[in-house]
């Protein structure tokens, strides 16, 4: 069984960035494509960034294009997203969720995510 845990969410002013993290436990994530997707109040879930298993290449939606960065440290079990610019749209709660493909192209719709965090809530003020 694995385990997300999210951290680093909170309360930013418009412009301001944040780093949001998420740790995987209970076995290696190394060989799985890893993906951020977020929930704003009243609206369905929706994708936000993915990072294939290597590292290498990654895929983001467009509104968070250029502002946002995913990165993973597969030695500690950790991905990083570095968000930065940010707008009160970016409003949501963040999820983050393994894939149960290594690589980006397969890993954008939710469906194919089979462990998820608890979330970590993101707000940005104008």
């Amino acid at each position: 069984q694995v385990q997300l845990v999210e951290s680093g969410g909170g309360l930013v002013h418009t412009g301001h960035s944040l780093t949001l993290s998420c740790a995987a436990s209970g076995r290696p994530f190394d060989s799985s494509a890893m993906g951020w997707f977020r929930q704003a109040p009243g609206k369905g879930r929706e994708f936000v960034a993915t990072l294939s298993a290597s590292g290498i290449t990654t895929n983001y939606e467009d509104s968070v294009k250029g502002r946002f960065t995913l990165s993973r440290d597969n030695a500690k079990n950790t991905v990083y997203l570095q968000m930065n610019s940010l707008k009160p749209e970016d409003t949501a709660v963040y999820y983050c969720a393994l894939c149960r493909y290594s690589r980006t192209f397969s890993c954008r719709s939710d469906s194919v995510y089979d462990y998820w965090g608890q979330g970590t809530q993101v707000t940005v003020s104008s």
